[in-house]
Parts: structure tokens; C-alpha cells; sequence
């Protein structure tokens, strides 16, 4: 083995602080990774790795040693792509993850178009709403809207979605249609909590150039795209959600967008990855579809 796969082997080890884990996420018997980390101890003469029976982590010298591994990994990749074939013809693994509801609506329609285009190039596609760790997941990159709070990440903008605000005609019939903020007093929502912080997504309203958040009081809390759009359908409440997702229902009248002239600000939505995986040419071909795929998008 050399010594570039034995520095594979010990930064995915550091990454998912476990040898088993990552002899599964390479390919290689566990043998052959306590192997590979022994030798590499010796040629270096320091300890890498502190070892117990629940864990695995790298000691002071082993974070240090992580760090260049991480940088010449990153190197030798890119130099491997510049006078590779691969780079007109990326091939291998690529692990995504992605919000659910966006995946099925922009996505996977579409999806042979990619393969058909990248045929060398092996998906593994993960689908929800959780946060996904990319490193110690071994996910090479996510597609998620939002505003990127993760400085350990790099963000590629590929689409901006317009929200609106949305109530069932039922609901409106019952509770009257808000024409200002004020209005607003008096009504409930359906409330969106996050399934990472448990925290409620405000409403958020834009007037006269000022972005105005607001809680309203709600009788159901869900963290789920499809059972939030149900519970408006069903007349529980107002919601707040990119237009994607309700302009089927806004067609067919189950429901009706309130507050029009108020829209917040859209919400991005971008291609992340870890700053160490930048230069692969699985996730830049990946991205760079994505890209073509949102365009126009609002």
C-alpha cells in the first residue's frame, strides 16, 4: 500500500472515528486498515490515533497530520484531474444528500438525463430533512436551501425560490383574508419546526423595504414539507413555503396566496461540499448540472 492511500485511510479513520466504519467506506477488510495506520505509525515514529473500546481519535500530532493529509489529498486530486481523462469522463461514487420535497420536484424527474450524460459515475442518493454531517457521513455534497451558516462548507448558488403565503378557502372563509400585517393579528398557522433545533420557522414578511418576522400561534407543529402543505389543505392554518411546492394546490384553488405584495426575500438554494473535496470532478460536473437544471427557477 503507499502513501497516499495509507493518508486515505488514517483522514476517513480521524473523519468517522472509527477503523471499522471506514474500512466499509473504502473497500478494504479491517485488517487491512489496522495494518496500513500501524505502518504508518512506525515510518513516522509518533502515535496517530488514541484508541478505546468506544471510540477513536487523533492525538495532537494526529490532528496536525490530518490537516496536511486533508491538503494533499486535495493536491494530488487535482493534479490527477488535470492530466486525466477523467475529466471529460468522471467516473466512481458520488454521495448526495437532499431535502426530500426538492429532490422529487426538480430532481429525480430528471435524473437520467445526468447518468445518460456521466455514465461512469455511480450515485448514492440520500433523501429527508436532517442535517447531513458530510465528513464523518462521507456524503460528498448537499443540495439544500437556505443561507450557508457553516463555514467549513463551500456553497454554489444555483436557483433562488420565490415564498409565498398560502391559507385553505375554507380557512379564509372561517377567519376572514388578511390585506396588511395588522391583519395577521387573530390568526394561527400551521407552525414548521426544525428537526435539528426543534426551534419554530418564523413567518417573515418584506414591507416598504423592511423584512418583518413573525410568530403566529398555531394548534399543530410539523417538521415535514408534505404534512405542513396537508394541514393548510385541510384549513388548520396559514403556512409560508417556496412556490414550488404549493403552486399545484394554488391551480386547482385548494389553495389561495394571501399577502402577495409582502413576499419575503427567496431563499437559495445551493450545492455544498467540504472544502477539502472542491476539485473532485464527480461533484463539480454534479454541480455544474444542477445549475443548468435550476435555471429560471423562481
Amino acid at each position: 500500500m503507499d502513501r497516499f492511500d495509507a493518508m486515505r485511510i488514517f483522514t476517513r479513520i480521524v473523519e468517522l472515528n472509527s477503523f471499522t466504519k471506514a474500512a466499509h467506506d473504502l473497500g478494504f477488510p479491517k485488517a487491512t486498515v489496522t495494518h496500513a495506520i500501524k505502518q504508518l505509525e512506525a515510518r513516522l515514529r509518533v502515535r496517530l490515533l488514541h484508541r478505546t473500546t468506544r471510540q477513536v481519535t487523533p492525538t495532537l500530532d494526529g490532528q496536525a497530520y490530518y490537516q496536511r493529509c486533508v491538503r494533499l489529498l486535495a493536491d494530488l486530486e487535482e493534479t490527477e484531474n488535470v492530466f486525466s481523462a477523467a475529466v471529460q469522463q468522471p467516473a466512481g461514487k458520488l454521495r448526495i444528500d437532499m431535502h426530500s420535497t426538492l429532490g422529487m420536484h426538480f430532481v429525480m424527474p430528471v435524473l437520467d438525463q445526468f447518468c445518460a450524460r456521466y455514465p461512469l459515475i455511480e450515485l448514492e442518493i440520500g433523501m429527508g430533512d436532517r442535517l447531513v454531517d458530510l465528513v464523518r457521513e462521507g456524503v460528498d455534497c448537499v443540495l439544500r436551501v437556505g443561507v450557508l451558516t457553516d463555514s467549513s462548507m463551500v456553497a454554489r448558488r444555483v436557483a433562488l425560490l420565490e415564498q409565498v403565503t398560502c391559507a385553505s378557502p375554507a380557512y379564509l372563509a372561517a377567519h376572514g383574508t388578511p390585506h396588511t400585517l395588522a391583519d395577521l393579528q387573530g390568526h394561527r398557522a400551521v407552525n414548521f419546526f426544525s428537526a435539528h433545533t426543534g426551534k419554530l420557522w418564523p413567518f417573515e414578511f418584506k414591507a416598504d423595504g423592511q423584512l418583518h418576522s413573525l410568530e403566529l400561534p398555531g394548534t399543530v407543529s410539523v417538521n415535514n414539507a408534505d404534512a405542513y402543505h396537508a394541514c393548510c389543505r385541510a384549513g388548520m392554518g396559514l403556512i409560508q413555503a417556496p412556490r414550488y411546492h404549493l403552486e399545484k394546490s394554488i391551480a386547482a384553488g385548494e389553495l389561495c396566496e394571501i399577502l402577495p405584495a409582502l413576499r419575503p426575500d427567496p431563499v437559495p438554494v445551493s450545492v455544498m461540499y467540504p472544502h477539502h473535496r472542491q476539485l473532485s470532478s464527480r461533484v463539480r460536473v454534479f454541480a455544474d448540472w444542477l445549475a443548468s437544471l435550476f435555471a429560471g427557477v423562481h
